[in-house]
C-alpha cells in the first residue's frame, strides 16, 4: 500500500471509528453463546445465515446438547434436523459433528486458541477463526471480514480490494491492533443492517457516507 493512501485510510478510518463509537457505545457480537464451543458452533452456522435464525435455532440446540461429548454421540440425521433453517445446513451439520471429534482427540476437548490449529478445523475459515480468538479468548490475530465488513470497507474507501483476505490484510494495516479488531467490523456489521443494506439505497444518505462528504473523500 502507498503511503499516501495508507495515511487517508487511517484517516478515514479514525473518523469512521469515532462516528460509529457515537452511534454504537457499546458493542458486542450478536449470537449466544456461553461457552467458546458454543461460540465456534454458533459461527459455524452463522455462515450465509442471520444471527437471529442461528440464534432461534442455538437456542433449542444448546439444551439438547450441553456438553462436548453430547455431540461426539450425537446421530448425524438427527443433528441436520435439529439445525435445519440454516443455509447448507447438511455440510454444517458434518462439520460441527467432525470438530467435535478433532477437538477431542487432538486437543483434548478445549477449542484451541491458535489461528493454525482453528484453521484445521472443518467449516472454519479465517472470519471464523478470528471471532473464535478475539471473541471467545481475547486474542487478535486477524480482523473477521463478513459480507458486511467487504462491503462496507470498500464503500468507506478503506480497501480497493475485493478478496476477504487482502481487504483483512489491508484493515490490519491502518486499525491499531487489540480489541479494535474485532469491535470495528461489530460496528461496521451493525451500522449496514441498520443505515447501509446491501440492497439498492442512497449512500449519499448514509452517516458515514456524509462524514467523509465533509472532508472531500468520494
Amino acid at each position: 500500500m502507498k503511503q499516501s493512501k495508507k495515511i487517508l485510510r487511517k484517516k478515514i478510518f479514525k473518523l469512521v471509528n469515532k462516528e460509529l463509537k457515537k452511534i454504537y457505545p457499546q458493542i458486542k457480537i450478536a449470537l449466544n453463546f456461553s461457552n467458546q464451543w458454543e461460540l465456534l458452533v454458533a459461527t459455524i452456522l452463522s455462515a450465509q445465515t442471520t444471527d437471529k435464525k442461528v440464534n432461534e435455532i442455538t437456542e433449542k440446540l444448546f439444551k439438547k446438547y450441553k456438553t462436548l461429548d453430547d455431540y461426539l454421540k450425537a446421530d448425524l440425521k438427527e443433528f441436520e434436523k435439529d439445525i435445519k433453517g440454516v443455509n447448507y445446513h447438511k455440510n454444517k451439520a458434518r462439520f460441527i459433528l467432525e470438530d467435535a471429534k478433532i477437538i477431542k482427540e487432538k486437543f483434548n476437548g478445549r477449542v484451541p486458541n491458535k489461528l493454525e490449529e482453528l484453521l484445521e478445523l472443518k467449516g472454519v475459515a479465517r472470519k471464523t477463526a478470528n471471532i473464535v480468538l478475539s471473541v471467545g479468548y481475547n486474542i487478535y490475530e486477524g480482523i473477521p471480514v463478513d459480507t458486511h465488513v467487504r462491503r462496507l470497507s470498500q464503500v468507506l474507501k478503506l480497501t480497493d480490494e475485493k478478496k476477504p483476505e487482502k481487504i483483512e490484510k489491508d484493515l490490519m494495516e491502518i486499525i491499531p491492533k487489540g480489541k479494535e479488531w474485532i469491535e470495528f467490523p461489530l460496528r461496521l456489521i451493525q451500522y449496514g443492517r441498520d443505515f447501509c443494506p446491501a440492497k439498492k439505497h442512497n449512500h449519499e444518505k448514509c452517516p458515514l457516507t456524509k462524514l467523509l462528504k465533509k472532508i472531500g473523500v468520494k
